[in-house]
């Protein structure tokens, strides 16, 4: 998910500045604290209909307001009201949601309110909703409301023609019922919509912003205008994004807790309204020894411990001594994620559905020797993906055991069978009729995707099968996997909502060109895919994900990989942390003890 600068300031005319000055006072947030933060890649873009990766999902949190949220602090997960007053009211056997929202929120000033203060409504969420289903944005997020929302195919089909979605007709399935209540009409139950409504890409945007500085496919994503706690102040380009928080956001209060657990962390942000601290820093530290030195040195607050750098922090399952009495806290989760490669079913070497091309994708899933990703290059935070949702999901089989998939034996097999032979004596095989294979994976210039690169060299080689690697930033990889264009890629994905569904749906054909880079298309696959989307989370539904799950043992067109465990590390001065699922970085919830930062300095 250039190295140009972007400074996207707050550019105010006099009548904006003095709008400011008619709301309420300003919440006591310290402008003077700063929390240092790190990503280990760099961001995409901040428009949330437009944008799919998981860490410009994590500052278009802080940017933009869903309707809906989970509670913080609540374990299980709770939805609770964020924009809106209350939980939809939910009729007609769960096709029709109405909700109303709150008044007296506002979007940050911008010159595209020409001075005018900016109020928060039901069109905002009408307009928003609607981005995700025009056909020009192209959303990598519209199966949120794909096929669901009633008469938008008509809609859909008109701008296809027409190169122009009618924002202004009508939509019986997709209207402010005034303006403050939102109505959604579907063709049929939708049972993860609610938690779909947390996801930032059903986030509010405003016409006006995207209007004024939308692209040719109408994505903003230099200027995001959201009515979140924080908005965009700096954005370098593989450099960094600074966040400072928003003067009109609106009085929120952390939240409370009676659960003994929360004691500690209810207690140092009691009463605290949020976000407290005055701005953010992300520094993109793509290379795990800078990162990892970066927070040792104390020049970053808290840290995702990168793969190769665990057993560096961790022994005996405790945090090492040498951190320990320093007060760091280290938190151990589970990810709400898997990793996968997918193959491109396109491509005229690895791509198609006969049997010889499906022989020679299982036996690169075969020669690839996952337990030694697993030991080595992860040390041991991770276990072999056994199917595509993590545990902890709705749909996830906790009994679903898989075999070890790593057997070279097998994989040569396979290949001898269907005539992938050496026909030159090099040492590696060619395509049946002595054409030359080579298969090209696409990777990242960083030091831990070397040490994969190695991995699978060796896995390959071993197996005889020629390995090229085509090594770019991840932010112009993904652009060409949208694009079809990418053969190979190894990457990860990560829940952004309490569902299972989106982890099967990088094999549903109506994602191509979005979140189905490998461009698979079965029509039995959709099928059971649209039959899976009408049904609540039960067994039923759950044998029908088992089915969809095998599809990647019957035609191999991705290789599962791992669910990953997450290790955080935080210096004793940052509070109001709680690992979570869905917040992976909580920046508004947190605060700075200034004091005792600046006492270990």
């Amino acid at each position: 998910m250039s190295g140009r600068w972007y400074r996207i300031g707050r550019l105010l005319a006099a009548g904006a500045l003095a709008a400011i000055a008619l709301l309420p006072a300003a919440r006591a947030v310290d402008m003077n604290k700063t929390l240092r933060v790190a990503f280990p890649v760099d961001v995409t873009g901040f428009d949330p209909q437009a944008m799919s990766d998981a860490y410009s999902g994590y500052v278009m949190r802080a940017i933009f307001d869903s309707a809906y949220a989970y509670d913080y602090l609540a374990r299980p997960y709770k939805l609770v009201p964020n924009t809106a007053e209350a939980l939809p009211v939910v009729s007609d056997g769960g096709k029709t949601f109405v909700f109303k929202i709150r008044k007296g929120i506002y979007f940050a000033a911008d010159p595209a309110f020409k001075g005018q203060q900016r109020e928060l409504t039901a069109y905002d969420y009408v307009y928003s909703y609607k981005r995700l289903l025009d056909p020009k944005v192209r959303s990598p997020n519209m199966d949120l409301l794909q096929d669901q929302i009633i008469g938008a195919d008509a809609l859909i089909e008109r701008a296809k023609k027409t190169n122009k979605f009618d924002y202004d007709t009508r939509l019986d399935g997709l209207r402010a019922l005034d303006r403050y209540t939102v109505q959604l009409k579907l063709s049929r139950p939708d049972y993860n919509l609610l938690d779909n409504m947390t996801h930032w890409a059903m986030g509010a945007v405003a016409r006006e912003v995207i209007e004024a500085y939308g692209d040719g496919s109408g994505w903003a994503v230099e200027h995001p205008v959201g009515t979140g706690p924080y908005l965009i102040k700096e954005w370098k380009k593989g450099s960094k994004v600074i966040l400072e928080a928003s003067p009109t956001f609106r009085e929120v209060i952390f939240p409370v807790s009676t659960d003994p657990a929360d004691r500690d962390i209810v207690a140092s942000m009691k009463g605290k309204r949020i976000p407290a601290i005055g701005r953010v820093e992300v520094n993109i530290i793509e290379e795990s020894n800078p990162r990892f030195l970066a927070f040792d040195s104390k020049q970053l607050d808290f840290v995702y411990v990168p793969a190769d750098f665990v057993n560096r922090v961790v022994a005996g399952g405790k945090l090492k001594p040498e951190f320990a009495r320093q007060g760091i806290q280290w938190m151990r989760t589970v990810e709400p994620s898997f990793t996968y490669t997918f193959f491109n079913m396109e491509d005229p070497t690895i791509g198609g559905y006969t049997q010889e091309k499906i022989a020679l994708r299982r036996a690169i899933v075969l020669g690839y020797n996952i337990s030694e990703e697993i030991k080595v290059i992860r040390q041991g935070q991770a276990m072999p993906a056994t199917q595509p949702i993590p545990p902890g999901l709705p749909g996830h089989d906790p009994d679903l055991k898989r075999p070890d998939p790593y057997n070279p034996v097998q994989a040569r097999a396979l290949l001898d069978k269907f005539g992938y032979k050496d026909c030159n004596g090099d040492g590696f095989r060619e395509l049946p009729g002595c054409k030359p294979l080579v298969f090209k994976l696409w990777t990242e210039p960083d030091a831990l995707t070397r040490q994969f690169d190695e991995l699978w060299k060796r896995s390959m080689d071993d197996i005889g099968i020629r390995t090229e690697f085509v090594k770019q930033k991840w932010p112009e990889t993904l652009k060409e996997a949208r694009g079809g264009k990418v053969v190979a890629w190894q990457l990860g994905g990560i829940a952004a909502v309490r569902e299972g569904e989106s982890f099967l749906n990088h094999l549903y054909s109506k994602m191509i060109g979005t979140s189905n880079y490998g461009n698979f298309r079965l029509a039995e696959y959709d099928r059971i895919f649209e039959q899976a989307q009408l049904l609540p989370d039960g067994p039923e539904r759950n044998k029908l994900y088992r089915k969809l799950s095998d599809y990647h043992y019957t035609y191999a067109p991705a290789m599962l990989g791992v669910f990953r465990y997450s290790n955080a590390l935080l210096h004793p001065w940052v509070q109001g942390w709680k690992s979570h699922s869905f917040e992976q970085y909580p920046w508004w919830y947190l605060d700075i003890d200034t004091a005792r930062r600046a006492a270990a300095q």
